[in-house]
């Protein structure tokens, strides 16, 4: 029987980095996957394909503003699809295949089957061709990640009612594509059909898309797809999906209980994910699963079963990437005796459509809610020299200090690069920046960054200069 002394089940971006860091650290690491490629969701179906069409997209509505910029071309541009998807493809195998590169230069032992605990140090894989083995695991790390979540009376038939992962190799562009969802997720995909010529439609429970997010991200955000074409339908709680043949009838009562009727081709379920724990046998290691799927783990990200832990979606939290490679990290390190720490206030959000949404630290809506006194410095793009030159007029940055202190409780931002720039705000939030801090540093001009300078200029005695 092989043994090891780090197991980790799931090669998503907390599992594969987690492999990774245990290697680093000298223990005799084996991730396990049940795909043929490595890199789970975000890699294969979520965050690189997307970005990989958002970017396509990005492009071709380009194309349409050229004129202005002086460059002339003949004959309206046009969009192959087909194409399109083939280059999202190559992203992913590309971006796949490093991956098992890295599993190959760490010694990292990777075995692909479906794992599923025999008890606290057994795991059993079975292959896709239904051979089966068992390995011996000192430490285990779960990182099964997520699975599209839906509604209990809509039929998933993955063609014409879909999750994300068929809305990125969709046979055509939708007519009239309904959004069932307005979160990260659906907004993003939304916008890449809307952008190559679908009427898109957004219903939304909540009274406002991107909900988790400050309210004046949601506020402009909405301005702006509004002003591209996009529709959107919020506090409305959907009751029926239905489709005949090519045509999907999705209806919904608002607030008030008046009934929203919406046809269209195509119906996207952006309704969030949920924790993919099944087939683990996670019980047989003592590991708890709540009701919803999430398995339970205390500050370390350990389970119930002291020598297992569990990272990523599969726990409380936010369901980002970014944030189960973080988790991923430090159980690595946990488990090699060190002090890890992760300041969970201090993961960013991040919304990669155009343009760009990013927070991080406390919103608007959070700061009121707890009875914190804070002060608020915002500054448009549209006032930057940089934004005029490229076009790129939407947005602002805004910044919440506490009003005694000064420290820099959360940074809120839409406009162009803005997933770039939230990298400022954390980093300045990890060392405990006042808004006086950040407006003293030189920002070099021109840049989109400026922006934030400006805001933390308002922040701090309302001082901001170009605005």
């Amino acid at each position: 029987m092989n043994s090891f002394d780090v197991v980790i089940i799931g090669a998503g971006p907390g599992g594969y980095v987690a492999a990774i860091r245990c290697a680093q650290l000298g223990f005799k690491t084996a991730l396990i996957e049940k795909y043929a490629t490595l890199g789970g969701t975000c890699l294969n179906v979520g965050c690189i394909p997307s970005k990989a069409l958002l970017a396509s997209s990005h492009h071709f509505d380009e194309i349409k503003h050229f004129e202005e910029h002086g460059i002339q071309f003949n004959g309206a541009p046009t969009v192959d699809l087909a194409k399109m998807i083939e280059r999202k493809q190559q992203v992913v195998d590309q971006t796949c295949g490093g991956v098992q590169f890295l599993m190959d230069k760490n010694n990292i032992q990777v075995i692909h089957g479906i794992g599923a605990f025999a008890d606290a140090t057994h795991i059993n894989i079975t292959a896709a061709d239904g051979t089966q083995q068992t390995i011996e695991a000192k430490y285990s790390i779960i990182a099964t990640g997520s699975k599209p979540a839906t509604l209990p009376f809509i039929n998933l038939d993955k063609e014409r009612i879909i999750t994300s992962t068929e809305a990125l190799k969709l046979p055509e562009i939708p007519k009239h594509l309904v959004i069932i969802g307005g979160g990260v997720i659906g907004i993003e995909l939304g916008q890449v059909y809307l952008r190559l010529g679908a009427q898109v439609s957004v219903v939304e429970f909540a009274d406002r898309i991107i909900p988790g997010m400050d309210g004046a991200l949601s506020k402009e955000l909405t301005k702006v797809l509004k002003k591209q074409g996009m529709k959107f339908y919020t506090s409305h709680k959907v009751k029926e999906v239905t489709r005949n043949e090519s045509v999907i009838t999705v209806k919904a009562d608002d607030a008030k209980g008046k009934e929203l009727v919406l046809e269209g081709d195509y119906c996207l379920v952006a309704v969030g994910r949920r924790p993919f724990t099944a087939g683990l046998q996670a019980e047989k290691a003592g590991v708890v699963v709540t009701d919803r799927g999430q398995i339970e783990v205390n500050s370390h990200l350990q389970t119930a079963a002291a020598n297992i832990f569990a990272i990523g979606d599969v726990v409380r939290g936010a369901m980002l990437a970014h944030k189960a490679e973080e988790e991923g990290a430090m159980v690595a390190e946990f488990i090699a005796g060190q002090k890890p720490h992760i300041d969970y206030n201090l993961i960013p959000g991040v919304v990669y459509t155009w343009p760009e949404v990013a927070g991080v630290g406390k919103t608007e809506e959070q700061l009121k809610e707890s009875g914190v006194t804070y002060k608020v410095g915002s500054f448009p793009f549209k006032a930057l020299g940089r934004a005029r030159a490229s076009g790129d007029l939407d947005g602002f940055v805004k910044i919440l200090a506490d009003a005694k202190t000064d420290e820099v409780l959360g940074v809120h931002m839409i406009g162009a690069r803005c997933a770039d720039l939230i990298a400022e705000a954390v980093t300045a939030m990890e060392f405990r920046a006042s808004a006086e801090d950040i407006s003293r540093m030189s920002h070099a001009h021109p840049t989109f960054a400026e922006a934030i300078k400006e805001a933390a200029l308002a922040a701090t005695d309302n001082r901001a200069l170009h605005v």
